[in-house]
Formats: C-alpha cells, structure tokens, sequence
C-alpha cells in the first residue's frame, strides 16, 4: 500500500512541476487580481456616461421586482432591504460588459503571443535552410558543409 501512495506522490510531483501548470497557476492569479481592476473599469469609468447618455440611468439599479409590490423603490438596495425578490438586470449588464472587455484582453494577449511565436518559428526555418543542403542524388537534407552524403553515401 505505501509503494501506491509514493507512487501516486511521486506522480503529483512531476505533474505539479511542469511548465505547463505553474504557467497556469500564474494566469489564475494575475486574473484574480486582474477581476476587480476590470469590474472597477466597468462600474466607474465605462457605465456612468453610457447611463448619463441613455437618460441617466444608473445600471446597478436596474431590476424587475417579482414579488408584488405598491412602493416603488428607487435602488436595488431598498428594494432588497424591503425583502423583494428581484431580478437584476443591470448588476448583469455590467457583468456582462466586464466579461466582453476581459475576453478582448485575453483575445489580444493570444494574438501577441502567437505573432511571437511565428516570428520567432520563422527565425528558426531561416537558420535551417542556411546550414543545410540536398544532395543531388537522393535527395536527402544534409549538412551544407558534408564532402559525402551520410544516407547514399556518394561523394558531393
């Protein structure tokens, strides 16, 4: 039975120690952190000239009371402080937005990192075909600098 356990320690190890998972755990974090910033952008800077724009209307507030009610309440704090059960429709815009603007973060961020990434492949292709060449009679890629081919052996 301890053979499995310092099999199955031995296993959690080499899988918590790849790259692979510490570069996720540091994108958990960094979006972690980077949540509130974003909700901030949305409910400070973004939403109050859009409600200023649609008549001045405050989206946090914005909900549909489902339990009936004679009073109508202004924000949708009072209403909940009433004991309304309310849909809030406008606690879900704004989540809404800070959603579409973190998935354009995100989309942008992949989109570097893949021109990255096809710059640097091609980089790669450039230096290969530098130091290598075909040798007329197989056809095989060789070093650039072979005096014999290695494969049919016939001298260059």
């Amino acid at each position: 039975m301890k053979s499995m356990f310092e099999s199955f320690i031995k296993e959690f190890k080499e899988f918590a120690i790849k790259g692979s998972v510490i570069d996720m755990a540091v994108g958990i974090i960094i979006g972690g952190a980077f949540s509130p910033i974003v909700n901030s952008l949305v409910k400070d800077i973004i939403m109050p000239p859009i409600g200023f724009i649609l008549g001045k209307v405050d989206f946090s507030n914005l909900y549909l009371s489902i339990t009936p009610s004679v009073k109508k309440y202004q924000t949708l704090a009072e209403a909940n402080e009433a004991g309304l059960v309310t849909i809030n429709y406008g606690l879900f815009i704004n989540t809404l937005i800070s959603f579409l603007i973190v998935s354009f973060a995100v989309f942008l961020l992949v989109k570097i990192i893949n021109k990255l990434k096809a710059e640097k492949k091609e980089e790669t292709c450039v230096a290969l075909e530098v130091v290598t060449k075909e040798c007329p009679f197989c056809c095989s890629i060789i070093n650039i600098n072979a005096k014999r081919c290695p494969n049919c052996t016939s001298e260059l």
